[in-house]
């Protein structure tokens, strides 16, 4: 089950290209050993682990379906997990069940191609919870130190994956108390240090904005990545949560696990939200992908109870998931998938002799330099090919009027809508061609949003 959950995961590859955080994972892992810690100082510090991973994966290449290799094995992962964690808390068709599940959602198979350490994240706390009921069950040093190991991989991959860990805090046994302290403990190091980091890194974060309780509506699409689908499987989880603590009422060791599964799927969005309105915004749905092996798993053991039916429900259930889902997974198997098409804007783009290119955030130059694969228009502003030390914009001249002295025609490029460069303040980069003596002749816009914007400006 494991081998088909990575297989769905790495088949969200499709024909999706990479999108600025991807980029941002090349930029990173691409510079040297020194060049990533002194990066860690100023912007993403809580990635640095994963960025020292990519660093030696990359040693081998950088394509596409290289990169998003370790996030589809990490699905995998957390997928084999899932089925032994199903095992301990009912029954194996309860984890094969909630590990199919799980191999359907699309957010599994857009995480799971996807070069960021979110899918590791996921395969962490499926490893936590997995270990913590190994030492509950038969308690050993050697148990609780691969719990204690668990818990630093949870902090170590994303730093709002300790949201989960509360849940954990539901299983403590007078019995077990210091043990599972000193484990805890041990394992909240690195979350210790990177949030430390992350705390005086919150800068990088000031574009997420302030969020409300209304968000929580989203989740179950989040969680999912379909809406149809999150919205069955939530109410199959809530079911799934009751049924297990029925079943399992002759055992109070184990019937505490429904809300300990129940905490797993909805602290992390309620302790998000906290954390963005007493620290700073950091509301990001991506952020709280950890929750879908949960959500799979409760599902998954709402139809292991029906004792007589459950293998032929499992059955309908994981086909009225993929009739549900199909085309969201269809979506994020699309070309624009990932919502920023740098292939698109290179055809867009026509270039003739003496063209110019200006890029209306300068970090959107590593895609182009990533896809091109034919002759550009002159980048004028650039100076060197290494993006600044201190995060993944590169310097540019600033005198765009006499960068551009001679050129008749100059393609702007920007993140974001035609309107976000064009209407109001607009993007500077957009503003100094226009004050250098050129008007817009052309402007497309690639779809979905945030989406990439291809503009053609002629002198006027």
């Amino acid at each position: 089950m494991g081998l088909l959950a990575g297989a769905a995961a790495f088949s969200g590859n499709g024909a999706a290209t990479l999108n600025g955080d991807e980029l941002a994972t090349i930029s990173a892992a691409t510079r040297s050993l020194s060049g990533m810690f002194e990066l860690a100082r100023h912007i993403d510090g809580h990635f640095l682990p994963y960025y020292l991973f990519m660093h030696l994966w990359m040693k081998v290449g950088t394509a596409e379906l290289w990169l998003r290799l370790p996030s589809a094995v990490a699905i995998g992962v957390a997928a084999w997990l899932l089925v032994d964690l199903g095992r301990r808390l009912h029954s194996t068709r309860a984890g094969v069940i909630a590990a199919a599940i799980f191999a359907i959602l699309p957010s599994v198979s857009y995480y799971g191609a996807f070069a960021r350490s979110y899918a590791f994240a996921a395969a962490a706390v499926v490893f936590a919870f997995w270990a913590l009921h190994r030492a509950l069950e038969r308690p050993s040093a050697r148990r609780w130190a691969a719990y204690g190991v668990a818990v630093a991989l949870v902090c170590s991959t994303h730093l709002f994956a300790v949201l989960v860990l509360p849940a954990h805090l539901l299983l403590v046994r007078r019995d077990v108390v210091g043990r599972m302290a000193a484990a805890l403990a041990l394992g909240c190091v690195p979350a210790a240090v990177l949030g430390l980091i992350g705390y005086g890194e919150r800068h990088a974060i000031s574009w997420i904005p302030q969020r409300g309780p209304e968000v929580w509506l989203k989740f179950p699409k989040m969680a999912a990545g379909s809406t149809g689908l999150g919205v069955l499987l939530f109410a199959m989880a809530l079911a799934g949560a009751a049924l297990l603590w029925a079943a399992r009422r002759e055992r109070s060791g184990e019937k505490i696990w429904a809300f300990v599964l129940t905490g797993w799927l909805v602290l992390p969005p309620v302790l998000l939200l906290a954390v963005s309105h007493l620290v700073t915004p950091a509301y990001v749905d991506r952020y709280l992908f950890v929750t879908a092996p949960a959500l799979a798993l409760l599902a998954g053991l709402a139809v292991a109870c029906l004792p007589r039916l459950s293998v032929v429900a499992g059955i309908v259930v994981v086909a009225l998931g993929c009739a549900l889902a199909f085309p969201d997974h269809v979506e994020i198997r699309e070309e624009n998938g990932r919502f920023e098409n740098i292939p698109w804007a290179l055809r867009v783009i026509k270039a003739e002799p003496d063209d110019a290119i200006v890029y209306g955030q300068s970090q959107v130059r590593r895609g182009f330099d990533y896809y091109a694969d034919s002759l550009m228009p002159v980048d004028v502003l650039r100076i060197g090919d290494a993006p600044e030390p201190d995060g993944f914009s590169y310097p540019e001249r600033s005198d765009v009027a006499a960068a551009l002295e001679g050129r008749e025609r100059v393609w702007v490029v920007w993140r974001g809508t035609k309107q976000s460069g064009l209407e109001g303040d607009g993007l500077p980069r957009v503003g100094e061609v226009e004050q250098a003596g050129y008007e817009l002749s052309l402007a497309k816009h690639s779809g979905d949003l945030p989406g990439l914007t291809v503009a053609l400006f002629t002198r006027r």
